[in-house]
């Protein structure tokens, strides 16, 4: 598993490549971490995700920083699959996911391979949710691959949104991949000023999380 032997284009774009297909999954599949940070999330996207990593290492791990807004059958069922207290946890029965793909992100989830928080602005000079959009892939070799860009549910398969990412690796800009990376940590560490991260269940437990207006965001 190397990400450096994967052929990657500095640009990909909807009308002329399939981001999951050509960039998302190859790297999902040749990587040991997987950092995200993103407007929304939705469950087609975290299963695109778990797929992905369905054929890497068993220890791969994801760390996800989503906006607070949701769509209502998404924020549902991650409450069922990323709180821990009360009844979302505690009494879930994992026999109620018949789907295959669900389980794979509750196993993730449960063996600690995938941890989702929540970033919320906390500035008056800044209106609207969270919104970078910044991801990571780092592999066994110590090599990096970074993209930004696209607003797209967690690059779900089914998005309709039309998009273009840039994309830089650590053997050939080193010193940018670099930067997202230190910025990515003081975003999960919640060391980013006008930006608050919490944990996922600190955000349910004390009603920071929403749901969005279907039109908002595209359930896929």
């Amino acid at each position: 598993m190397e990400l450096r032997k994967l052929k990657l284009k500095e640009q990909y774009r909807s009308d002329e490549d399939d981001i999951v297909s050509d960039f998302l999954i190859p790297c999902l599949n040749n990587c040991i971490e997987y950092d995200r940070a993103v407007e929304y999330v939705t469950l087609s996207g975290l299963t695109t995700l778990s797929l992905g990593f369905h054929n890497s290492t068993p220890n791969a791990r994801m760390r996800l920083i989503s906006g607070h807004q949701f769509g209502i059958k998404d924020l549902n069922m991650m409450t069922k699959l990323f709180s821990k207290n009360g009844n979302s946890w505690k009494n879930f029965n994992p026999e109620l996911i018949r789907d295959v793909k669900l389980e794979q992100i509750r196993r993730l989830v449960n063996d600690g391979n995938l941890m989702l928080k929540i970033g919320i602005p906390s500035s008056e000079d800044i209106d609207g949710t969270f919104s970078e959009k910044v991801g990571i892939f780092r592999d066994a070799n110590g090599d990096s691959v970074v993209f930004s860009g696209t607003s797209s549910v967690m690059l779900a398969r089914r998005a309709k949104n039309f998009e273009t990412i840039d994309v830089f690796t650590s053997w050939n800009d080193k010193s940018r991949v670099e930067t997202k990376i230190k910025d990515f940590e003081k975003l999960w560490l919640d060391e980013t000023s006008s930006v608050k991260v919490y944990d996922f269940e600190f955000a349910e437990r004390n009603s920071l999380l929403k749901y969005s207006s279907e039109w908002a965001v595209n359930p896929n």
